[in-house]
Order: C-alpha cells, then structure tokens, then sequence
C-alpha cells in the first residue's frame, strides 16, 4: 500500500517544490525591482543636484572677477588744495569725477564731441572717483603729482570683457556701442585693462551700480540676526523641552500644548513675520529693519523646530539613567541637570543649528518687517538698519542688469557655504559630545 502511494507522495513534493521556486523567483525579481528603483531614484536626485549646483556655480564664477583699468590721474594741487593745507577734509571737497575723464579723455585726444566724450567717460565706474579721493585723503602728499591708479570699469564693460554681451549682438540690442566696443578693445590693446578677483563684492555693501556692489553688509546683518536668534532660541527651547518632558504632569492641557507645538512646525514662515510686523513694530515700537527685530521673529520660528529636537533627545536618554540617580538621592532636578541633560546635548545642539540653518535661508518673515530696503552702510551693531543674505539674493534677482544676476548667484553660493558649515558643525558638535552607555 505504501509503495502504492510513493509516486503520488513524489509528484506532489515535486510539484510543491516548483510551486517554491516560481515563489522564490517572482519575489526575488520582485526585490531586484524595488532595489533598482530606489538605486535610479538615488540617481536621478543626484543627478539634478549636480545640475542644479552647476548652474548656481556657472552663474556665480564670473561674479567672482572683476575688470579695472590702470589710469594716469593728475592731482592739481590748485584745484584740490590752493592753500596747501593738507587737511583730507578740504581734500575731499575736490571734484575727482572731473581727474576721471581728464585721465579717459588724454588716452583719445581725438575724441572731441561732446556725446562721444560722454560715453568714453561711461566706460569707467562711478566708484572710480570714490576710490580716487579715498586714496588722495589716505595720502595728501599725492596732491600736485600724477599718478596711476586702478580703477573699475562699468558694469556694461566688465561684461563685455567676460563674454556676456558680444559684438555680434546688434548695437541697439546691448548696452554698451560699438565705438565704446573699439575703445575697450584698444585700451586692452594698450595693456591697460585688466581682470582679477573680485574682493570689491566681499568687502563693500550695496550699491546700485554693480560693480561696485558686495555683501558684506548682509553677511554682517546676518550674522547678528543669527547671533540674536541663537540667544533666544536655544535656551528658551531647551527649558520648555526639559519642562514638557521631564517635569510636566501628563493632562489635557499638556497634550494640547504639544499638539500645538507641533502644528507651529508646519506654520508657513510669512506668519511668523506678520506676527513680528504686528506686535514687534506696531505695538512695540522696535525699529524697522534692525538685526533685532529679525532674530526675535526667527527665533519665533525656530523654537518648535528646537523644542521638538531637544524633547527627542530627552527621550532617547534610557530610564535607567534617571533610574541610578535618583536611587543614590539626587532630586529629580539634580537628575535632570546633572545627568539627562548632558546625555541630550549633542540632540539639542543639532536641533538648534538646524534650526538655525533653516532661519538663515529665511527671506519672507524678514520681507514683513522691512529688511527688503536698500541697505549700504554695514550694521554696527543690533538695532542699525540692515539686511541679510537671502534678501540681498531677492533684491537683486529682480534687478535689470545681468551683473546683478550674477551677483545673486554668487551670493547663493555663499549662503549654500554657510549652510554646509552649520550642517557639517552640527555632525561636529554630535561627535564631540556624544556619550555611549
């Protein structure tokens, strides 16, 4: 009998074993699918990163050279100081524009109409009589000589000179003519032009003329904003996390708290600027503008971020080290500070440079409360007028000339910069503090 049923037992285990390896086949493609997808996903994320960086860093290199000419002033003494005085104030009152186009118009001593004098003057910047008079007071033994200085040309030359606007483009189609395109080119002929790093765009403010603009004030409005956001933020945040957590009694009322916290999160940021605009400036009168006020509305936008960071960390200190101290007799306070919060740190940390990270990438909470205006003069301190890089970005995205939008790219880049810095100070300050039990 049993020998009866051992063919059948012999198919049945033949075909159940079939039936696994069609199983095991169909799951196994089944999985070779998902991990070729997830590894295309990768790919395809990289791959518009990668483009996505190259048309910032494309945009932004030519920001980074500037063209200058090599010029022969002649300082009359006459005209700039009659009584020899040598007092950089009386220095100043001279009229270096007018030594400018002297210099410009002793190179073509065959230009003589009127318009066409206008446009060679054109070729140089306005900030070239700025740097004239800046380096006759640094010096007024230079007045009653001649001498040469290097100066910037126009934005409109500088483009020319990097390839952005091009002779073959009709003259009424570009900004700069053909006689000024001949000019230039016989000036460089003459070995008097020159290009080389841009410094002008990391240590001047803003300008209307772009040449001539930087961003060092906003870097200096951001770095005070930033430094007030910190200030509040941080502990502010870290309190309420230790609070809600560890000392908190667990009822309706901290549940709604909590809940609220978390829905603050996902509040869209120009919320927060109108609430700034609202209570900062309306009702307390603060000053438009000011580094002040900017830090006090973006730490209203970070401390979600950092309390929910920080309650995170609490929690994934293990129980039994509250366990331990407070069987040896520490308080619950004592625990806590002495113990749970040390363990949390390097979370809390990371929670608020995150956080701050995200806050120096704002630009419309700032919009609200005035940071948009054209700012030259660098902040000195926390309530000076002043703006910040991803305003700076903003304003001059929207401005005609193309030099402007290069310069906002370049200023991308920097903030890019900058965020990397605190994201990578962030895995930093995780490693150093980070403790194993």
């Amino acid at each position: 009998m049993n020998d009866q049923n051992a063919p059948t037992r012999s198919i049945d285990n033949s075909t159940a074993m079939a039936a696994v390896q069609r199983s095991l086949g169909k799951r196994n493609r089944a999985e070779r699918r998902f991990r070729f997808f997830g590894i295309a996903s990768i790919g395809i994320a990289l791959a518009l990163l990668m483009v996505l960086f190259w048309t910032i860093i494309s945009s932004a290199l030519p920001a980074f050279t500037e063209t200058s000419i090599d010029l022969e002033i002649t300082l009359p003494a006459d005209e700039i100081d009659p009584q020899g005085s040598g007092d950089p104030a009386v220095i100043g009152d001279a009229n270096f524009p007018k030594y400018i186009k002297r210099a410009m118009y002793s190179l073509f001593p065959e230009v003589t109409k009127r318009r066409d004098k206008k446009q060679l003057a054109g070729l140089i910047s306005p900030g070239a009589a700025f740097k004239l008079r800046e380096h006759a007071m640094s010096d007024p033994s230079l007045v009653g000589t001649t001498i040469v200085l290097r100066v910037p040309m126009s934005d409109d030359v500088d483009q020319f000179k990097k390839g952005q606007i091009t002779a073959d483009i009709p003259e009424s189609d570009r900004r700069i003519s053909d006689k000024q395109i001949a000019w230039v080119q016989t000036l460089t002929d003459m070995g008097l032009v020159h290009q080389g790093f841009n410094k002008t765009f990391f240590t001047a403010g803003d300008s209307r003329e772009p040449e001539l603009a930087g961003i060092w004030g906003a870097i200096m409005g951001s770095i005070f904003t930033m430094i007030i956001t910190l200030a509040l933020s941080f502990p502010i945040g870290v309190a309420s996390a230790v609070y809600l957590e560890e000392f908190a009694p667990k009822n309706r009322l901290s549940d709604i708290i909590e809940v609220n916290i978390n829905n603050l999160a996902a509040v869209p940021s120009i919320v927060f600027g109108l609430l700034g605009l609202a209570v900062f400036l309306n009702f307390a009168g603060l000053p438009r503008s000011a580094p002040l006020v900017g830090g006090m509305v973006l730490a209203l936008m970070t401390l979600p971020t950092v309390i929910i960071a920080s309650r995170a960390a609490l929690k994934s200190v293990p129980p039994s080290i509250r366990e331990a101290a407070l069987g040896l007799g520490a308080s619950k306070a004592q625990a806590v500070a002495h113990h749970v919060v040390p363990l949390a740190l390097p979370g809390m940390l990371t929670g608020a440079i995150i956080g701050m990270a995200r806050a120096l990438g704002e630009t419309a909470p700032l919009l609200m409360i005035g940071m948009v205006a054209f700012i030259v003069d660098f902040p000195g301190n926390f309530t000076d007028p002043a703006t910040v890089l991803p305003v700076q970005i903003y304003l001059w995205a929207d401005a005609p000339e193309r030099a402007f939008i290069e310069r906002s790219s370049a200023t991308t880049l920097v903030l890019l910069c900058f965020l990397i810095m605190m994201n990578g100070l962030a895995v930093i300050l995780r490693k150093r503090f980070e403790r194993r039990w």
